[in-house]
This record gives C-alpha cells, structure tokens and sequence, in this order.
C-alpha cells in the first residue's frame, strides 16, 4: 500500500472507530427518522443513561458525524454526514489510485 494510501487510511481510524459501536450506530439511525432531536429524546429511545448518550453524541460531533444547534437551553442534534463521507471518498479514491 502506498505511503499517501495509508495516510488517509490512518486518518480515517477514528471515524471507523466512531462508527463501530452500536449504540452510536441506533443514535444515527434514529437520526435517520428524525430531522433533529435532543438528548432527552434520544435518551428516551434507548436503553442508555442520559451521560452515556451525551458521551456517544461528542464522539459522533467530534468525527463530523453530527451537528449541534442550541436553542435557548436545548440542544439539538442533527445529522451532518458531508465530512466523513468525504474523508471516506478521499480514503478510496487514494486507494484505487495507488493500490491498483
């Protein structure tokens, strides 16, 4: 594999990371049904505490997974796929280019 190949795969490891775990994959996909909701609302969807859900939904902010909207004391969250989806093209384009 190429050097520039495997850059972007490593880049890419947190954003796998991110999207491995099923409580974040039911977050997204709630995500999926629902333009926008907040942590109550998620939380009262799954079978997570309300920290718990406020920790995956950093993680999921932090990979350019979600977005974050505050209106007055709420929170609402939202998906925001644009970035990971271009990281991920960038991953197999490089791929296809050097690996091939």
């Amino acid at each position: 594999m190429g050097e520039q190949a495997l850059e972007k795969l490593r880049a890419c490891i947190p954003l796998f990371q991110a999207l491995s775990d099923t409580c974040r994959q039911d977050i997204i996909l709630l995500l999926t049904k629902n333009d926008t909701l907040t942590v109550n609302e998620i939380t009262s969807e799954l079978t997570l505490s309300r920290p718990a859900v406020s920790h995956h939904l950093k993680i999921l902010r932090e990979q350019g997974i979600l977005k974050m909207e505050q209106q007055g004391t709420q929170r609402y969250y939202s998906l925001a796929f644009e970035n990971a989806i271009d990281q991920l093209k960038q991953l197999i384009i490089t791929v296809e280019d050097r690996c091939y």
